[in-house]
């Protein structure tokens, strides 16, 4: 879940602003979006996501960063749970405005805004090469790719393999969601 402050805002006023916070907030164009905790499952994915990627890159010119860093946009502020970049970083830098390739780990409260508003979001910046949307509820992921001017998807499930060429990496799906146990629903009961 997440709440939407009221008060209207730039973005230099709200990375003043988000200095001063002891949580999170995403900047959505108008005001700041307070990020909410996630779950076990959640917090899973995203630690295998860091170590799989971050391991397959050791050595090579791209690095992985997880939910710690904004991702900063033309007027928008993203926490993404995993991006890559290529090239050098500043180690004092809060925000990166560059990556090549960005991950969500989708979750009911989040999903469509990740699905549409971020995935526009991401489209239209110019670095990002690929974006990963991982599901939480079970092995898959929708993957969207940049071809020249246009974006194309492919849908994954548990046999695939995740291919990120722009970083010369590929893995096992399945290597994203080891250790996750996914929860069956128990089907409700009524009374007569």
């Amino acid at each position: 879940m997440s709440l939407t402050a009221s008060k209207s805002m730039t973005l230099e006023e709200f990375l003043e602003w988000e200095e001063r916070q002891p949580l999170k907030h995403e900047f959505d164009g108008f005001g700041p979006v307070a990020m909410s905790g996630g779950t076990i499952g959640h917090a899973a994915i995203q630690a295998n996501l860091a170590r799989s990627l971050g391991n397959r890159l050791l050595g090579g010119p791209c690095r992985f960063f997880g939910s710690d860093l904004k991702f900063l946009m033309k007027e928008r502020v993203r926490y993404p749970d995993g991006v890559i970049v290529c090239g050098p970083t500043d180690s004092d830098a809060k925000w990166l405005e560059t990556p090549r390739i960005v991950f969500e780990v989708l979750s009911p409260g989040t999903a469509r805004t990740d699905r549409v508003v971020k995935a526009s979001e991401y489209q239209a910046t110019p670095s990002v090469m690929r974006y990963v949307m991982l599901e939480a509820d079970g092995i898959g992921a929708v993957v969207f790719a940049r071809k020249g001017e246009i974006w194309m998807h492919e849908l994954l499930d548990e046999g695939a393999t995740l291919r990120l060429p722009e970083v010369g990496v590929e893995l096992p799906l399945a290597e994203l969601y080891e250790g996750v146990n996914f929860a069956k629903k128990k089907p409700s009961r009524r009374s007569s």
